[in-house]
C-alpha cells in the first residue's frame, strides 16, 4: 500500500468508509480512549478541528482499549461520551487494535511509515498523533504527551495557502 487512500475503515456506526474520500486534505490520525489521563486532549482535537477543518483539516479518532482497559465502551458509548462530554464533532471509528497481531491494516502502516522512538514500531499509549499530508503520505508523529494546540504550526505547512 502507497498511501493512506488505499485503506477502507469501519466508522463508529460499523459502516465501510473509504479514507481515499480525504484526498486533497491534511489529516490528523490519532487512537483515542475515554478513561485515560490523556482523554482531555478531545477538547484541543475538537477545538484545533473548529478552527481548521474548512482550512483543509480532518481529524480521524480511532477508539482503542488496548491500553489499560481505558476504552471499554461500546461504539455507541463512546460515540455519545465523545459528543455530551466535549462536543466532538470530527470523525470516530470503530475500536480497534493499534498494537499486535490484530493490529488495523491502517495503524500498520502509520507506524512503519513514522515509527516512534528508535525505530520502535509500537503505539506506546492512547493519543498517540499521526499527521499525513495531503498526498496521503505520513509526515510526523507525536506522542500521547504532545498537546493538539502545539501541533497546529504543522498543520499550517500543509494547508492550502
Amino acid at each position: 500500500m502507497a498511501s493512506i487512500y488505499d485503506f477502507t475503515v469501519k466508522d463508529i456506526h460499523g459502516k465501510d468508509v473509504k479514507l481515499d474520500q480525504y484526498k486533497g486534505k491534511a489529516l490528523l490520525i490519532v487512537n483515542t480512549a475515554s478513561k485515560c489521563g490523556f482523554t482531555p486532549q478531545y477538547k484541543g482535537l475538537e477545538a484545533l478541528y473548529g478552527k481548521l477543518k474548512g482550512k483543509g483539516l480532518e481529524i480521524l479518532g480511532f477508539p482503542c482499549n488496548q491500553f489499560g482497559a481505558q476504552e471499554p465502551g461500546t461504539e455507541a458509548e463512546i460515540e455519545s461520551f465523545c459528543e455530551i462530554n466535549y462536543g466532538v464533532t470530527f470523525p470516530l471509528f470503530a475500536k480497534i487494535d493499534v498494537n499486535g497481531r490484530h493490529a488495523a491494516p491502517l495503524y500498520r502502516h502509520l507506524k512503519g511509515a513514522k515509527p516512534g522512538l528508535l525505530g520502535s514500531g509500537v503505539i506506546k499509549w492512547n493519543f498517540t498523533k499521526f499527521l499525513v499530508n495531503p498526498e496521503g503520505n505520513v509526515v510526523l508523529r507525536y506522542g500521547p504527551n504532545v498537546e493538539p494546540a502545539s501541533i497546529a504550526p504543522d498543520i499550517a505547512k500543509l494547508l492550502p495557502k
